[in-house]
């Protein structure tokens, strides 16, 4: 295999959602892993690197402007950016309103700003959403546009995400992911004009560190219901969204962006017209 290191896939989250997409789509490429905290860093190199891949590592905050254009910098280093994995966020039971707000929302428009201005002609990005930004009730055009639209360093000024209207983690995070997929859509319009795609994943319960965070903590039980009441019966695998992100990244995907693909075994579905109906 020639390794062609003009080419570059980041990763940003070095978890098990991130490195099945990346083991999809960066055969020939140099992958770039980004990660908050060190030790996932050299755990996902020495599996990428263990199964062939030329692999880099690098520190990153996303909630940080100056760590992200940091990153950005260091990968325009290797190459031209032909991929872009965002997979980076915290939980609801893992952190506070504010921090999930700073981390998964404005960290999230941040890399796709960052990335916007320097992604390949050809080039394409996934960010993983949720399953929770499609049960949240649905915003006014308004909301929606504020969340899709609003310059990054504004965000978190807008009305609808203080602290007394945003009161829990788990409102912060549906509020989050559901500014997830809209902001892809708002920047698939630039990523365009460059001749890439962005599309977000919204996965429901993949079998994750995060995810066993969720179901061994104070939310278990309700995590434990969606899985035994949604149509599919199981959680999924990051290798099942790693499927879907070879797809929208691929040329399979050519015709595909701004959009959001729900891959939940039906929790959603259930949520709103089944056995998962709130009571």
């Amino acid at each position: 295999m020639n390794i062609n290191l003009s080419s570059v896939v980041v990763v940003i989250g070095a978890g098990s959602i991130g490195q099945a997409i990346a083991r999809r789509v960066s055969a020939g490429r140099h992958i770039l892993l980004a990660d908050l905290r060190e030790e996932n860093l050299g755990a996902a190199a020495k599996t990428l690197s263990d199964a062939g891949f030329k692999v880099s590592i690098t520190k990153v905050d996303v909630s940080s402007r100056a760590s992200v254009q940091a990153l950005v910098k260091n990968a325009t280093s290797l190459g031209e950016i032909f991929g872009v994995i965002h997979a980076a966020g915290v939980s609801p039971s893992q952190a506070s309103p504010e921090t999930i707000l700073k981390v998964d929302l404005y960290g999230t428009a941040l890399a796709l700003e960052e990335f916007g201005n320097v992604i390949a002609r050809g080039g394409s990005g996934v960010v993983i959403a949720s399953q929770s930004g499609h049960r949240l009730p649905p915003l006014s055009t308004e909301q929606n546009t504020a969340l899709a639209t609003t310059p990054v360093e504004e965000l978190l000024k807008l009305p609808m995400l203080q602290p007394d209207q945003v009161k829990d983690s788990l409102h912060a995070y549906q509020l989050s992911k559901r500014g997830n997929s809209l902001r892809v859509m708002a920047e698939a319009v630039r990523w365009g004009k460059r001749g890439a795609r962005v599309n977000t994943i919204s996965p429901g319960i993949i079998i994750t560190a995060l995810a066993n965070d969720e179901l061994n903590g104070p939310r278990g039980a309700g995590y434990r219901r969606m899985i035994e009441l949604c149509p599919a019966r199981r959680a999924g695998t990051p290798d099942e969204v790693g499927n879907v992100g070879a797809l929208l990244m691929g040329t399979d995907g050519a015709f595909i962006t701004g959009s959001d693909f729900l891959m939940d075994g039906g929790v959603t579905a259930a949520y709103w017209f089944g056995d998962l109906v709130p009571k």
